[in-house]
């Protein structure tokens, strides 16, 4: 996969279509101007003909370079493409062993909830109608199930639909989308806050990472930066929000708010200072946008990540090996007795 989006970032690169395209459209242009031109004096048409060939000749020349960049580009593409296809052109596995050939709501619901954590809901919507249109065996109802019960019991696609499980998806990502694209910490907060008790009983350090970007936020100059800000200002701002919010976490991360306290010190020069990683992290959003992922799935009794993106990535790394452990079973006629585990191991990383 690596490999196949290396050779896509050249082929953008270095074989845009957009200027070939914007060549042939000045080549289109020209003989437009010259038609109109011999439509407007016919009698200056040999020498306005005489005049457009050269002209002609290096655009074409000019097209024919950017297609050629762009079809060496697509043939390297192509042969990685190849490469990354261990399994193309071989038969698939038999499903004679399939312990999900015969539960295709478990796929179903599968599919469902990939695409409700992926916030893709008029997708799902429309999923979930069609796969609830052909009941494929009996399934319970539930209107406002919680996802882990969802996910423990054996329900089909209809449970999915319940509004509650959409709308807890849905402010998720209203979350994500203030902190990442707004620096807007709030909604998170006000979450991690209502959430406290489990969060706090799950050992979860969300609430105080949460602080500590709204502290080193504020101590940079909030939304304007430092250049709009005196750093006394940003300073003060940052030191009245730790006595607001701090306070509630000296039992427990008294050595990190002593740190944010230290780097006051330091304000004028903080790129040379030892607090630097804290307060210049530019993966600092993301990381805390992930943390928040995780912890906001994990009280719903999910994982942090798609189950079906898991499975499907290990199905991916596992199945050229055990395409050919098939094969060779086959020319040998034997089979693999033990149902419990693979017959070969498999580091699915």
């Amino acid at each position: 996969m690596d490999s196949l989006l290396e050779e896509h970032e050249k082929l953008s690169k270095k074989a845009p279509l957009s200027k070939g395209l914007q060549d042939v459209q000045q080549t289109i242009d020209m003989l437009i101007k010259a038609r109109n031109s011999i439509s407007d004096n016919p009698v200056s048409a040999p020498v306005t003909l005489a005049k457009l060939q050269n002209p002609v000749k290096a655009s074409f020349d000019t097209i024919k370079s950017d297609l050629g960049e762009i079809y060496k580009g697509l043939g390297s593409w192509s042969k990685a493409l190849d490469k990354a296809q261990k399994f193309k052109g071989k038969p698939l596995p038999t499903t004679d062993y399939n312990a999900l050939s015969s539960q295709p709501s478990l796929i179903n619901r599968a599919i469902g909830m990939h695409l409700l954590r992926e916030g893709q809901f008029s997708v799902a919507s429309a999923f979930l109608s069609e796969a609830s249109s052909k009941p494929l065996g009996a399934s319970v109802s539930v209107n406002n199930a919680r996802p882990e019960h969802l996910m423990s019991t054996g329900v089909g696609v209809d449970t999915l639909s319940s509004e509650g499980l959409r709308k807890q998806f849905a402010d998720m990502y209203y979350i994500l989308d203030e902190m990442r694209n707004k620096k807007n910490l709030l909604p998170a907060t006000k979450w991690a806050r209502a959430n406290s008790a489990s969060l706090e009983a799950r050992g979860s350090n969300l609430e105080f990472e949460l602080g500590t970007l709204q502290f080193v936020w504020l101590f940079i100059g909030g939304p304007h930066g430092s250049d709009h800000m005196k750093s006394a200002e940003c300073q003060q701002a940052a030191l009245s929000y730790a006595r607001e919010e701090f306070g509630n976490f000296q039992g427990r991360y008294l050595r990190q708010i002593q740190q944010l306290m230290g780097a006051m010190a330091f304000c004028p020069n903080l790129m040379e200072s030892p607090y630097r990683h804290i307060f210049h992290n530019t993966e600092a959003w993301e990381n805390l946008a992930t943390s928040f992922t995780r912890e906001f799935c994990s009280l719903l009794g999910l994982s942090a990540d798609s189950p079906l993106y898991v499975a499907s990535t290990a199905g991916a790394i596992a199945l050229p090996t055990l395409l050919k452990l098939q094969t060779i079973m086959k020319e040998k006629h034997t089979e693999w007795t033990t149902q419990h585990e693979l017959p070969v191991r498999k580091i699915l990383h």
